[in-house]
């Protein structure tokens, strides 16, 4: 049962990827079919960032008081209506009006499952978890690039996916009895989820240093995804579609990242796996600055994505050891927030950064939030230490 449990967790996860780089593709055709400005696409990705953030913060609670497989049975199907609305959308207010159940149940999902496997599972499930999600994330673009070329019509990839997900929300809502399995342990540990508020864990100062790693880590990896292949356009030379072909590749490196992180987890702790990852992720950006080829730079953001991948499932896998089992459902909220919070505004101020000053900045944008990561990384490993 346990087996066939990680299963439909995987699925999940699967289901919980398919929406994030959906919107992305499809957009250059809703903006043209809405006359709307290139940039109102920031509404729509605000808002389902900030109803992720609002249903990380209050999944502790929701743990609580109806179980990790009622939450992701709802949000499932929750995320799988809004795909309806976003396929019957015929102008930018119900875009923005259903990016918040998708948002709000995308939040829930990520966050109580990610608890639910750092506390049962081990770490290799985690990152392998993580890679499920990044088989999602890889094919909602193609399914949408194939439904523009078949007829053109965004709406089909929408509904496309809506089928697929309401199939997945199914099989988690069939799956509830599954969770019964070691029923008495799980309902323990939900109904013993510490009652200490967010603000109060938040005064720790190991949690704040934790959610920097967080933050860095999450900067580096969308602020690649988003602006990687302007870099190498602007400031490399590259063409349009040769730097397009090349951020496929640091996708790629992500996800082999998070495969090998995986693997290497039978046999070493998460925290040696950081440290490896780390020193990748400062060798590639260090290599961005040197005047190699374009093609050099394409190869060192192949290998940011095969560094930094390690980070964020490594250190969700540790909340548990970090906090204790009691408060890892309040932890991992806060750790999720501060996620989403980075997703949603560390590309951004580098967007504001490449107006004023130059596109140029980007490796020195990327030391910045390296810089910030492995500080706090080193801070909280010696606060470890000096516990044991």
């Amino acid at each position: 049962m346990t087996i066939i449990l990680l299963a439909v967790i995987y699925i999940t996860f699967i289901g919980l990827g398919i929406p994030d780089s959906l919107f992305g593709t499809a957009w250059p055709a809703i903006y043209t079919e809405f006359h709307l400005p290139i940039s109102y696409a920031n509404f729509v990705t605000s808002i389902i960032s900030g109803g992720t953030i609002i249903s990380s913060l209050l999944s502790a609670r929701l743990v609580k008081s109806f179980g990790t497989a009622k939450i992701t049975a709802v949000s499932t199907t929750l995320t799988a209506f809004a795909l309806l609305g976003f396929s019957n959308s015929y102008n930018m207010l119900f875009l923005c009006l259903f990016a918040i159940p998708l948002g709000i149940g995308a939040g829930s999902i990520d966050t109580v499952l990610n608890n639910y496997v750092a506390l049962h599972y081990k770490a290799v499930h985690m990152n392998f978890l993580h890679c499920f999600y990044g088989i999602g994330v890889s094919f909602s673009p193609y399914l949408m690039a194939l439904m523009l070329s078949d007829n053109g019509d965004w709406r089909n990839g929408y509904k496309t996916v809506f089928w697929i997900q309401l199939g997945i929300s199914i099989i988690t809502i069939a799956a509830i009895p599954l969770w019964k399995k070691g029923k008495k342990t799980i309902l323990y540990e939900e109904k013993n989820i510490s009652s200490v508020g967010l603000l109060s864990l938040l005064k720790e100062r190991k949690v704040r240093r934790v959610c920097l790693i967080f933050i860095g880590s999450c900067a580096i990896e969308y602020t690649c995804g988003i602006w990687g292949s302007t870099f190498l356009v602007n400031t490399k030379g590259m063409t349009v579609d040769f730097a397009a072909k090349i951020i496929t590749l640091y996708y790629i490196g992500m996800a082999c990242g998070r495969f090998l992180s995986g693997v290497f987890s039978w046999r070493f702790h998460s925290w040696q796996i950081l440290k490896v990852g780390q020193g990748v992720t400062l060798t590639a950006i260090l290599l961005l600055f040197l005047p190699f080829p374009a093609i050099v730079s394409g190869g060192a953001l192949f290998l940011i994505g095969l560094g930094n991948a390690p980070v964020f499932p490594n250190m969700l896998h540790l909340t548990p050891d970090n906090f204790g089992k009691e408060k890892s459902q309040t932890a991992m909220s806060i750790q999720m927030a501060a996620s989403y919070l980075s997703i949603m505004l560390a590309p951004i101020v580098f967007g504001l950064i490449a107006q004023r000053i130059s596109i140029s900045f980007f490796p020195f944008y990327l030391s910045i939030m390296f810089i910030i990561m492995i500080s706090a990384t080193i801070l909280v490993k010696q606060q470890q230490t000096k516990l044991k």
